[in-house]
C-alpha cells in the first residue's frame, strides 16, 4: 500500500519501533509522578541505560544481557534522584536537571571506547504464519521483544494505578502524602519503589536505542527524547493508556518526516526535523487550553518534598 511514494504498512511497523524507546520512558515517568515526584532526570536515565546497554551486550554478547544492564543504569540514576529528594528533601526540579547533566556527561565519558561497535543483534520473534498475513502480520509480527514487552507493561501499569491496592496506595500518595502517611502508609518508601520501576524503563528505553533503533553507540544520541517523554505524560494526563497514544503520534511523525524525505518531497530538511517537537508543543498547548480552568489531572502533591515530621 504505497500512498506519495510512501509505503503506508511499512511506515506503520517502523511507527512502532520508534515509538517503543519514549513509551518506556513515559510509562515510568507516568507511575512516579503518580507518586507525587517530578523526576525531570529522565533524558540523564535514558542516556545511561544507553550507554549500560550497549557496553553489556558488546561486553556479553547478549542483547538481553543488554537490556537487563540498560534498566539496572537507569534505576541507579533514579536512586541517585532518590535519594537527593527523599533523604537529603532537595529540590525535585534542580535535581532533575542535575541529574541529566550528570547522565549525559558520564555516558560520553564512559561511551568513548564504544564508538564505532557495532552491538549484538536483537532478533525478532518468530510468530510463524502469523507473520506472512496481509498487511497485519508486517504490522504486528515482525518485532522484537522488547516491543511486545512495552505493550505488555502499558497494560499491566494500567491495571496496577485502576485496580490494585497498591496502585492505589500510590495514588494516594500522590494526591495527600501527609493524608498517606496519616493512614499509615510509607511515603518515601512508595516513592522510591515508584522512582525505580521509572528508572528502570526509562533505562530500557535508552537501551533500546542504542541496541535496535540506531545500533550503535553515539554521544548525546537520546537528543531530547527524555523531555518528549515528560511532555508525553502531561499529554496523556497521567493515564497508561494515553501515554501509549502520544508515544505512537510522537513515532509516528518522527518516521513521517524520515520517509518524506526518503521519497524527495520539496520540504526543507530542517523543517521535518523540527516537525515531531514543533507537534509536541502543540497538542501540549491544545491540552492545556481543553482543560477546564482550575481543574487538573495531575497529582496534588507532585513536585512536593514529605518530611514525615510535619
Amino acid at each position: 500500500m504505497i500512498i506519495g511514494g510512501i509505503d503506508i504498512i511499512a511506515l506503520i511497523a517502523s511507527l512502532m519501533i520508534a515509538s517503543t524507546p519514549i513509551l518506556l520512558a513515559a510509562l515510568g515517568e507516568a507511575v512516579a509522578e503518580k507518586s507525587g515526584v517530578l523526576n525531570l532526570g529522565v533524558e540523564g536515565m535514558m542516556i545511561m541505560g544507553a550507554i549500560g546497554g550497549f557496553a553489556g551486550a558488546v561486553a556479553t554478547g547478549s542483547p538481553v544481557l543488554g537490556f537487563v544492564l540498560g534498566a539496572v543504569s537507569g534505576a541507579g540514576m533514579a536512586l541517585i534522584f532518590a535519594f537527593m529528594t527523599q533523604v537529603v528533601l532537595a529540590n525535585q526540579v534542580a535535581s532533575g536537571l542535575a541529574l541529566t547533566l550528570f547522565g549525559l556527561g558520564l555516558s560520553a565519558l564512559i561511551g568513548q571506547k564504544f564508538q564505532g561497535i557495532k552491538p549484538p543483534p536483537t532478533p525478532k520473534l518468530d510468530f510463524g504464519p502469523l507473520a506472512d498475513l496481509p498487511i497485519v502480520g508486517p504490522i504486528l509480527f515482525h518485532h522484537d521483544w522488547v516491543v511486545y514487552l512495552s505493550l505488555i507493561l502499558t497494560v499491566a501499569v494500567w491495571a496496577f494505578l485502576k485496580y490494585s491496592r497498591a496502585g492505589l496506595i500510590l495514588r494516594a500518595v500522590g494526591e495527600s502524602h501527609t493524608a498517606a502517611h496519616a493512614l499509615g502508609y510509607r511515603v518515601v518508601a512508595v516513592r522510591v519503589a515508584a522512582l525505580t520501576f521509572g528508572g528502570a524503563l526509562a533505562g530500557l528505553g535508552g537501551a533500546y536505542l542504542s541496541l535496535v533503533r540506531v545500533p550503535q553507540w553515539t554521544e548525546g544520541m537520546t537528543a531530547g527524547a527524555g523531555w518528549i517523554a515528560l511532555a508525553i505524560v502531561v499529554f496523556a494526563s497521567w493515564r497508561a493508556e494515553r501515554v501509549l497514544l502520544g508515544a505512537y503520534l510522537f513515532g509516528g511523525v518522527t518516521v513521517l518526516q524520515l520517509r518524506l524525505q526518503a521519497a524527495g518531497f520539496a520540504i526543507p530538511v530542517q523543517l521535518l526535523s523540527m516537525a515531531p517537537y514543533v507537534i509536541t508543543i502543540i497538542v501540549l498547548v491544545v491540552i492545556s487550553a481543553l482543560q477546564k480552568r482550575g481543574s487538573s489531572a495531575a497529582p496534588a502533591d507532585l513536585g512536593r518534598n514529605f518530611h514525615a515530621s510535619r
